[in-house]
């Protein structure tokens, strides 16, 4: 019903599956809203948003002005105190020498998850790789728990907070996949982690090679120490080995023959894995998955990446993602769903709080311009990125030169552009070579075999990008507006080749300048946008966070970057002193 005010097109406002859904946020996270409000005749009108909490308790009103005289769209602002449910309203009045009339807006929800639903720094490694010794005769003994755990301060000290594993299950042995993807294995050969099952146990059991339910604890609680987070991985999916084929049947399906059919993903084949079936019984395999996660949240897990969430149903997930976060609000839900976007943002509406995103392919400024505006804009509601530079699957076209210097900027894009960013380990060596020139598979790939890694030889040698990775977590544990997602702004450069944005969250405003290019210096004249940066004045003094230096910078700002030099110059972050 139209109050005698008209409210509408209120932003943001998630709608899905016939209801409007909370708005996505984080305590101490600041949200536009906005309305187009409208009133017959020329009387002037005058606007708010009010914020409610729980029980209906006005927490905040703040004004809204129109954007611009005569457009009847108002902007305001509120700042999410705390984690929670709220909700806000639209309210507007018009008033003249003989009458004042009111109206207001229906409740749109808005949740706050606690701050690592949107922000964090993960790193990715295979427990089985860390500490793998190999044999005279040469095969490789797994790496553990154990071992794995003293890989865990090198990685706190380049600033990760989230440390994800692969699935640390037990590994089918029925069509087990050899090194590089082969259909045939040799002695010795591990196994791909996402084929989950065997007699030694299904989704609830822990890899014997990787050690005891006792070692994984004790790994999360070194590394929690350590100020990071352990991230499992939930892959609903089994091999033929696993328990559940046995005793589930219904959960998978079959071919005309009776034989269940291996999962496909065109053109890739997993003959060592079957699908699930979420339609003959669907309320006895949600309640089994259930009582996984909440397996594994009881040995202090509270963060899940979700592996291909996007072939199972989306109402699967809404069902199943609303009854942990009604016992267990803190746990988290990374969906690696490479898919169509709708997918994606369904996904995200369903009650996921992150997704991977297609940042990994994204490499143009024209491409990181407007999907940046994408995400910052016009999905932030309910679509939150996580931008990964590599991954065990996809090892990037423009990573396999090996040029450091796509590494570092790449990295440097990824940790300013989203309050949440990835990278698969490996990376800060410089690995590279492709399986096929033409496809994104690595060579020899983790996924199949054992990697060792000669971590602290690369350290001595100079040959790792850890020190710059260290420098870019600090630098975004040091400020606020690096961890926002809906404050990102571009501004205009004469150059193809470098790429202009900020961010700014309250008195924190940093300016970001990247050489797209890893080959040549390239320079150019920035236009900055004073305006939306909020200053004043002809020139500003800015530090660059990355070298310690300080410029005299102007609205237009000529600016040169020359990836040949050490890799800090692939780019400028600079603090604006305010």
């Amino acid at each position: 019903m139209i109050s005698r005010i008209a409210i509408s097109d209120i932003s943001p406002a998630v709608f899905f599956g016939g209801e409007f859904l909370p708005v996505k946020a984080i305590p101490g996270e600041r949200i536009t809203i906005s309305a187009t409000i409208v009133i017959e005749g020329h009387e002037k009108l005058t606007a708010e948003v009010v914020l409610h909490g729980v029980g209906g308790k006005v927490i905040s009103r703040s004004q809204m002005l129109e954007n611009w005289p005569g457009s009847n769209r108002f902007e305001g602002e509120v700042l999410v105190p705390s984690e929670g449910d709220y909700f806000f309203i639209v309210e507007a009045d018009s008033t003249s020498q003989y009458r004042t009339v009111m109206g207001s807006s229906e409740k749109y929800p808005i949740y706050a998850d606690r701050e690592r639903a949107l922000v964090g720094s993960w790193y990715e490694f295979f427990p089985r790789s860390e500490g793998a010794v190999k044999n005279p005769d040469g095969t490789i003994t797994s790496g553990t728990f154990k071992t794995a755990l003293k890989r865990i301060p090198a990685i706190a000290d380049m600033g990760f907070n989230v440390l994800y594993l692969p699935p640390i299950h037990p590994i089918g042995v029925s069509h087990r996949k050899g090194a590089n993807n082969s259909l045939t294995t040799a002695p010795g050969d591990p196994g791909v982690p996402w084929a989950i099952g065997e007699t030694a146990g299904g989704h609830d059991a822990i890899n014997p090679e990787l050690g005891t339910m006792e070692d994984f604890k004790n790994f999360v609680a070194v590394a929690k120490k350590n100020g990071i987070e352990v991230a499992l991985d939930l892959a609903l999916q089994t091999s033929p080995d696993h328990p559940w084929v046995q005793s589930h049947p219904e959960w998978f399906n079959k071919r005309a023959d009776g034989t269940i059919a291996y999962a496909e993903n065109p053109p890739k084949k997993y003959q060592d894995i079957y699908p699930l079936n979420f339609d003959d019984n669907y309320e006895g395999l949600r309640n089994e998955v259930l009582r996984i996660i909440r397996l594994w949240v009881s040995k202090g897990v509270e963060i899940f990446r979700v592996d291909n969430p996007h072939t199972k149903p989306v109402h699967f997930w809404q069902d199943l993602l609303a009854i942990v976060r009604a016992e267990s609000p803190h746990v988290i839900f990374l969906a690696e769903a490479f898919t169509a976007p709708a997918m994606m943002h369904a996904l995200g509406k369903a009650g996921f709080h992150q997704s991977y995103t297609y940042f990994t392919w994204r490499s143009s400024k024209a491409e990181l311009t407007d999907y940046g505006r994408e995400l910052s804009t016009h999905t932030s509601a309910f679509f939150r990125p996580n931008l990964w530079v590599n991954t065990p699957d996809i090892n990037p076209f423009h990573l396999h030169g090996g040029n450091p210097a796509i590494f570092a900027l790449r990295a440097v894009l990824a940790a300013t552009l989203s309050p949440s960013w990835g990278m698969y380990a490996g990376y800060e060596l410089y690995e590279h070579l492709p399986l096929k020139p033409d496809g994104e598979e690595y060579l020899d790939s983790e996924k199949y075999q054992f990697k060792i890694r000669d971590w602290d030889g690369a350290a001595k040698k100079g040959l790792t990008l850890a020190p710059f990775i260290k420098k870019l977590n600090e630098i975004r544990a040091a400020n606020s507006a690096l961890l926002r997602l809906r404050n990102l702004v571009f501004h205009y450069t004469e150059s193809e080749a470098i790429i202009a944005y900020s961010k700014r969250d309250g008195d924190n405003l940093i300016l970001v300048v990247v050489n797209l290019d890893p080959n040549y210096a390239q320079g150019t004249i920035i236009h900055w946008d004073t305006k939306a940066l909020g200053i004043d004045g002809t020139s500003f003094i800015v530090k660059d966070l990355l070298d310690g230096s300080t410029f005299n910078w102007s609205p237009d700002t000529y600016v040169s970057l020359d990836p040949t030099r050490p890799v800090g110059k692939v780019a400028h972050i600079c603090q604006v002193k305010i």
